[in-house]
């Protein structure tokens, strides 16, 4: 491929869902946007406060005109719009063991940008942004866990009961504050979908693209963002003119099914996985049972619609360091090794790598203790012991939330 990121950038946003460009080796323009898009997720880890003494506790520390200057990314090229948050849903404030005080307060889980005049005539198209950061608090831990199947139905027009995402992921990008009270926060959802919606009229006589971005958690929060923006046909133009849409996903589980990932295709949603192959986040949910189990032979397995499956096309990194295991899942690892492969992408000096899941787990285990999340998964574990009794628990998509729980429970 050759030419400038202007002329090519349909081909390097998934316009042939990079074919030639992941292998045999990373294109030096979709190298760069992937450590370019990845820096701008790391954006939401600096700019995120988790000092619970502090007014903005689990909110952004900046305000949107300064954020990028604050975290030291003043040339990123874009413009914040909206800041987005997320709140827990019903089912997670109902378990003892990590019931938030009763708060149901909103927590800043990324922001929508766009790209600047200059911005645009470099990427050859004016790019609308959103970013999410990965878990962080308890309940976002618990949504993790909470990996039943469930069926999307994000289009009330045709709800296609066979599109089934993970039940915690879709209930943060779903629900809202304080039971929808007119005065409480609207869900991330429909944050995001209002904001995109105003972005794409302000710009419609432009050509754009919509990127998401997203490391752990916030990978999850993507997919479902772009299903949701294709389905509703946020993205349609005119009958031939389509708005791209990409997700770059770093360090990202399963979002949904076989379903979900169909449709995920016939819509045009173009996803990037970069992953690591000593990464556990990225092998759940669906640990036992995924796209990898749904056939035996020739014949179709009866549980292979409850099978998580991955979406998209996957960029392999290698890396490990025994001295510090966080960082297979860290941020800045994927980063720095997608930047610099041969130099194994893995920092010890200067405590970068690493950094950011070490922050995390501090503020999970000095805040909410990581023992409740452990009691918590191991309450999960034991109801599931008990349903396993009857036979019909292996056709049940609850039995992939124990399952994974099970997983979990013995990593932590």
């Amino acid at each position: 491929m050759k030419g400038s990121l202007a002329q090519v950038w349909r081909k390097v946003q998934g316009c042939g869902d990079w074919e030639g460009l992941v292998s045999p080796s990373l294109h030096p323009l979709l190298r760069e946007e992937i450590v370019r898009y990845g820096e701008l997720v790391s954006a939401c880890y600096k700019a995120f406060e988790l000092d619970s003494s502090s007014s903005r506790y689990l909110s952004c520390k900046y305000g949107k005109g300064s954020m990028f200057e604050e975290v030291g990314m003043g040339g990123s090229g874009y413009d914040v719009t909206r800041y987005v948050y997320v709140t827990a849903p019903d089912i997670m404030t109902s378990i003892p063991s990590i019931r938030p005080g009763g708060s149901c307060r909103g927590r800043w889980v990324g922001y929508v940008a766009v790209a600047s005049d200059d911005m645009t005539d470099r990427l050859g198209r004016r790019d609308i942004l959103v970013t999410f950061r990965g878990t962080v608090t308890s309940q976002e831990w618990v949504a993790n866990l909470m990996s039943s199947l469930t069926p999307a139905r994000l289009d009330p027009g045709d709800p296609r009961p066979e599109v089934q995402v993970e039940s915690g992921f879709l209930g943060l990008y779903t629900s809202n504050e304080c039971g929808g009270s007119r005065f409480g926060l609207e869900s991330c959802r429909e944050q995001l979908l209002c904001e995109i919606s105003r972005l794409l009229r302000k710009y419609k006589g432009e050509e754009v693209s919509i990127s998401i971005a997203g490391h752990s958690m916030g990978s999850s929060l993507a997919h479902l963002l772009a299903y949701d923006i294709s389905e509703l046909g946020l993205n349609h133009r005119a009958p031939s003119s389509t708005v791209p849409v990409t997700v770059f996903s770093y360090g990202g589980p399963r979002v949904g099914n076989l379903g979900f990932k169909q449709r995920c295709e016939e819509l045009g949603v173009k996803v990037l996985r970069v992953v690591n192959v000593h990464d556990p986040v990225t092998k759940l949910p669906g640990v036992f049972l995924n796209e990898n189990f749904r056939v035996l032979g020739n014949y179709e397995l009866p549980w292979s619609c409850s099978c998580y499956s991955h979406v998209g096309v996957e960029v392999l990194l290698d890396f490990l360091d025994v001295k510090n295991p966080s960082c297979v899942h860290d941020l800045d690892a994927y980063i720095s090794l997608v930047r610099c492969p041969r130099e194994e992408g893995i920092i010890h000096e200067d405590g970068v790598v690493g950094n950011i899941f070490e922050r995390v787990m501090s503020n999970v285990v000095g805040n909410f203790e990581l023992c409740r999340l452990r009691r918590a998964a191991s309450g999960m574990v034991d109801q599931f012991l008990v349903q396993s009794q009857g036979a019909e628990f292996l056709m049940d998509n609850n039995f992939l939330g124990w399952m994974n729980c099970l997983a979990l429970y013995m990593l932590m």
